[in-house]
Formats: structure tokens, C-alpha cells, sequence
């Protein structure tokens, strides 16, 4: 059975920090692209970054390039989200995604995502 447990959201003043972590389980990552998503009330779900597992390439959202930072631990399974200068409009739902192939460019599509963690709530207050 394949999971990804995220861990890590909470409550930040804007300009803070948090980092956030996905776990997987059941799954062997070679060949996978693990992707991290974010959904505020009332908008849809938004492409944030992604990391390539085997070739640890990555990709960001225009709006979080230079802030945010993904990486991913061997021998831990997972998946890291560093995120720093926090802003009011970074609040929001972030999921952890995995699917199969790499990622070259652009904003992936999170329809092409087989697994989704449940999510973990990031608030940034003024």
C-alpha cells in the first residue's frame, strides 16, 4: 500500500520559516517525480515545486522560486519543502504527490499525479 504522510505545517509570522516533510512508504521512488502542491479556500490546487528522485532535478512556481527549496533523503524516503520569507499568501493546504517519469520544465500538472498525501495545513499571519 502506497503512502505519503506529510508533516511539518503549522503557524508562522510572514517573514518565518517552515519546513515541511513527506514520507513515503510503499513505493520505491527510482524513476519517480515527487511534486509539492498547495490548495487556499476557495482556489484551486497550484503547482509548487518538484524534485526528481533519481537525478534530484528541480522545478519551482514562478511565486516561490528563490524562497522555497525541495530535496529529498535517500535513506529516509523523503521528501523536504524548506520554506523561508513566508508571506501572507503562501497560506494554504500544501500536498506531497508522486508520479511516474521526470520532470523537464514549466509547472507540472497535477493531473498527472498517481499518489497524494493528505496534506498539512501552512498559515502565514500578517
Amino acid at each position: 500500500q502506497v503512502q505519503l504522510v506529510e508533516s511539518g505545517g503549522g503557524l508562522v509570522q510572514a517573514g518565518g520559516s517552515l519546513r515541511l516533510s513527506c514520507a513515503a512508504s510503499g513505493l520505491t521512488l527510482n524513476g519517480y517525480a515527487m511534486g509539492w502542491f498547495r490548495q487556499a479556500p476557495g482556489k484551486e490546487r497550484q503547482f509548487v515545486g518538484v524534485i526528481n528522485w533519481s537525478g534530484g532535478g528541480t522545478g519551482y512556481a514562478s511565486s516561490v522560486k528563490g524562497r522555497f527549496t525541495i530535496s529529498r533523503d535517500w535513506a529516509k524516503n523523503t521528501v523536504a519543502l524548506q520554506m523561508n520569507s513566508l508571506k501572507a499568501e503562501d497560506t494554504a493546504v500544501y500536498y506531497c504527490a508522486a508520479r511516474r517519469g521526470i520532470y523537464y520544465s514549466g509547472d507540472d500538472n497535477a493531473d498527472r499525479y498517481e499518489y497524494w498525501g493528505q496534506g498539512t495545513q501552512v498559515t502565514v499571519s500578517q
